[in-house]
């Protein structure tokens, strides 16, 4: 006997895929339009990440070659 142990990704899924097709395609949209919100948020975070390093002198500036220098010690 097995016993299927439904996740929370599951019931997403299929409660999904038991809305009409059109409503399928406007949640895809939906997904679509947070992940990339998301992704901007995260984006920003960095770069305000950097701007605070420059701030207080922890960034490095310098050409590629002195990149890997540093990353490779050559």
């Amino acid at each position: 006997m097995t016993i299927h142990q439904e996740t929370p990704f599951q019931k997403a899924i299929e409660a999904v895929e038991s809305l009409p097709f059109r409503d399928r395609e406007d949640v895809l949209e939906i997904i679509k339009m947070r992940l990339a919100e998301d992704r901007r948020e995260e984006i920003s975070a960095n770069a305000r990440e950097a701007v605070q390093a420059v701030k207080e002198n922890r960034a490095k500036y310098g050409t590629v070659k002195d990149l890997k220098k540093d990353l490779f010690g050559g």
